[in-house]
């Protein structure tokens, strides 16, 4: 019984970030949500008290999976622009391909949403953490400016997650390749100049680097997440949310 009302809760959340990824919190109405998800507006109410409160749950869930995207800004890394590189990455695959996440950051910037922990604050701090590293391993250029950069760091994954949504948007994901091809030279300190892939130097575990593309020795990979399951969240069973029923 606990197993499938689990099943309930998780499939609820995908319905309900499926149907507020296309129409908004405002423009998605409960019965809509209810019958993607195959289930009773009674079913729906024992698990959350509202719209409000699923949508919170939809908005944590997308905070878990980004958060195990990023994993935790370590305390040295040997390349930490290149971590900053490879996790953007990561993360824009990830968005392309995961409702509940693309979702929550939608959410974010839903006029019609109100409340809710918000994954462009997490990515905003994960990203201005491992900057303030790279500065303090003396790979961050002197002159760079750390709120500007972590703006323009943010901008491009909104920029992403937008074009995901947009149905006229080409595919696959847009490559941030050139992005940051741009944006490394002014970023980088003279010394590490030109040691960072833009196009990313993380291997996928058990995947082999493309040809005349090589991950330097001893550089760690981003965080490791598997893909988006029905049943999982980053390869760990959803937790249990605000507003689930007591």
């Amino acid at each position: 019984m606990q197993d499938r009302a689990a099943k309930t809760r998780r499939l609820l959340i995908r319905s309900a970030a499926e149907v507020f990824d296309r129409g908004g919190f405002a423009g998605s109405p409960i019965g809509r949500i209810c019958a993607l998800a195959e289930v009773s507006q009674g079913a729906l109410h024992f698990h959350f008290r509202n719209k409000q409160a699923l949508g919170e749950a939809v908005q944590a869930a997308a905070v878990e999976i980004l958060l195990c995207v990023t994993g935790p800004v370590p305390v040295w890394h040997p390349a930490p622009l290149q971590l900053l590189v490879d996790t953007s990455h990561a993360l824009a695959e990830r968005v392309g391909g995961d409702l509940v996440l693309r979702a929550g950051f939608g959410l974010s910037r839903d006029p019609g949403w109100r409340g809710g922990p918000s994954p462009w604050q997490h990515w905003r701090e994960w990203v201005r953490e491992v900057l303030l590293l790279a500065r303090r391993q003396g790979a961050l250029a002197p002159g760079v400016e750390l709120d500007d950069a972590v703006a323009a760091v943010t901008a491009v994954m909104v920029g992403v997650e937008g074009l995901e949504r947009d149905p006229a948007a080409a595919r696959p994901v847009p490559s941030l390749t050139p992005f940051w091809r741009l944006v490394l030279p002014q970023l980088a300190a003279a010394a590490v100049r030109g040691r960072t892939d833009p196009a990313g130097a993380a291997v996928r575990p058990g995947a082999e680097p493309a040809p005349g593309h090589r991950r330097a020795v001893g550089r760690p990979v981003p965080h490791a997440c598997a893909a988006p399951l029905d049943a999982e969240l980053c390869g760990v069973p959803y937790r249990e949310l605000s507003g689930s029923a007591s």
